[in-house]
């Protein structure tokens, strides 16, 4: 099964088994991370789910939506590799792909 490799705030990683075609934030909230809030539940409206791809990966991803572009303008800590995970989804050629919850707005 693919892995997404996933930090935590205080740094510690832990590698989750990724079920594909689903997205990102499902799988990191499904394998009990508890500083991804993902308070809207994808819904692509509250940027809870903020994280930060490795940027080997990040020419295999999406564009990033005017929605979440304008959501993730509303963090402090938004930088060139900020994502929602509620707006990837997870496909099998992303297996190793790393990300970093980042700080609370």
């Amino acid at each position: 099964m693919p892995t997404l490799i996933v930090t935590n705030r205080d740094g510690s990683e832990q590698s989750v088994e990724a079920a594909t075609n689903v997205s990102v934030m499902e799988i990191i909230r499904d394998a009990g991370v508890d500083e991804l809030l993902a308070l809207c539940g994808g819904c692509c409206s509250c940027a809870t789910c903020h994280i930060y791809v490795d940027d080997s990966f990040a020419g295999q991803l999406p564009e990033v939506s005017a929605d979440e572009s304008d959501l993730l303008d509303s963090s402090d800590h938004r930088k060139a590799n900020s994502r929602l995970s509620c707006q990837i989804n997870f496909t099998s050629a992303l297996d190793g792909m790393r990300v970093t919850i980042a700080p609370e707005d």
